[in-house]
């Protein structure tokens, strides 16, 4: 009996790993072949990219399509492979030999349990790699904008950076707000306006790292709101020490989708926003973030729902399965951007908008099942 179960789980593991690998390039060819792939040949044939530049950029684009058919093609193969097996009534002679529908379930499982890690490593390592390499091919835009708030412990503004232009660590037309200690009952007091033409990184006079702007204009204000200097200055140091590389560190992180940062980095971000009082780009991040380890096990749940979907009478119409299966699909990720936008405005803590769409599955799984009597 142990040798029957060893070659049933080699077949069926072989079998699901088949067709979910055929649903995986069905899934890829058809995402990149109606847009991505026009407009790369157009460039080529521009000589905007070369041959092997074009190559490059669609080997590239791959990872971002794979974080997506990963679960797509598991829940598609795992439905195929046993509406195969129902249709030629083999699940009924593992049933009559007393296989329960959780052993049928093992060597599918074990597969999901695979998918799921590359799913989570794709998310991890390969797409904000693959992004960093096509930013180094396409080039990035230096029309970046970007508004920096430094907050004190009661959450009243001390200093507001506006960076109207950002490039390869080189800041433009830099405006620095130094708000007052005074605040009445509908703005903040100013003391002074800085203007820049250029900034960057660097260390102040005593070594500690600061952003430092050239040839600024410092725009002196009284208490009543008056200017009451105009002075030139070819340096000033601003956002001195650890303010110095949180700001630096959020403001490129800011132009990045958060798919562009690993793991480890956009956990980093998250607690600086957190730290800045940033609250709705914190929770939105936050979100992210969660999802990162939430989103891979939507494997496991989408192939046992095909599992379940497969399991049909032998003159049960397999389109029915199908359709529900792409339902499925179409529900999941269309209520992603909804469930961003809960946790973004604060509606629902970002764990349970991150946490609501796996368990909604779970649910449904556990209703379908208990429906099928299996």
């Amino acid at each position: 009996m142990k040798k029957l179960f060893t070659v049933y789980d080699r077949y069926i593991f072989n079998q699901v790993l088949i067709t979910t690998i055929v649903a995986i390039l069905l899934f890829t060819i058809v995402w990149i072949a109606p847009e991505m792939l026009l407009n790369t040949i157009k460039k080529i044939l521009a000589h905007e990219y070369t041959v092997k530049t074009g190559v490059m950029v669609l080997i590239y684009e791959l990872p971002k399509i794979l974080g997506k058919a990963f679960p797509v093609g598991l829940l598609l193969g795992s439905l195929f492979t046993f509406d195969k097996l129902s249709k030629d009534s083999e699940l009924t002679i593992f049933r009559a030999v007393g296989m329960s529908f959780w052993r049928i379930l093992a060597p599918l499982l074990v597969l999901s349990l695979i998918v799921t890690y590359l799913c989570f490593v794709t998310y991890d390592k390969w797409i904000p790699y693959s992004c960093q390499k096509l930013q180094e091919i396409k080039g990035g835009s230096s029309l970046t904008q970007y508004i920096y708030t430094k907050k004190d412990q009661n959450n009243h503004p001390e200093q507001a950076v506006i960076v109207s232009r950002f490039y390869q660590g080189e800041m433009t037309n830099v405006i620095v707000l130094n708000f007052s200690k005074q605040v009445f009952d509908d703005l903040h007091g100013l003391t002074n306006i800085l203007t820049a033409e250029t900034g960057y990184k660097g260390v102040d006079a005593e070594g500690k790292p600061s952003w430092v702007l050239k040839n600024v204009t410092d725009y002196d204000i009284n208490e009543d709101g008056i200017f009451k200097s105009i002075t030139k200055k070819d340096r000033v140091d601003i956002l001195n020490g650890e303010d110095a590389n949180d700001a630096y560190t959020i403001m490129l992180n800011s132009t990045k989708r958060d798919r562009d940062i690993n793991n480890q980095d956009l956990k980093h971000y998250v607690n600086l926003l957190k730290k800045a009082n940033l609250d709705e780009d914190y929770r939105l991040m936050y979100n992210k973030y969660l999802q990162r380890f939430f989103h891979p096990f939507v494997c496991v749940l989408l192939a046992i729902m095909g599992c379940l979907l497969g399991f049909s009478k032998p003159r049960e119409q397999r389109l029915i399965g199908f359709t529900i299966a792409i339902g499925c699909i179409f529900v999941y990720y269309i209520t992603l951007p909804f469930f961003d936008l809960l946790a973004e405005k604060g509606v629902l803590p970002p764990l349970i908008t991150a946490a609501f769409p796996p368990l909604a599955f779970l649910c449904a799984i556990i209703a379908f099942y208990k429906s099928r009597d299996l």
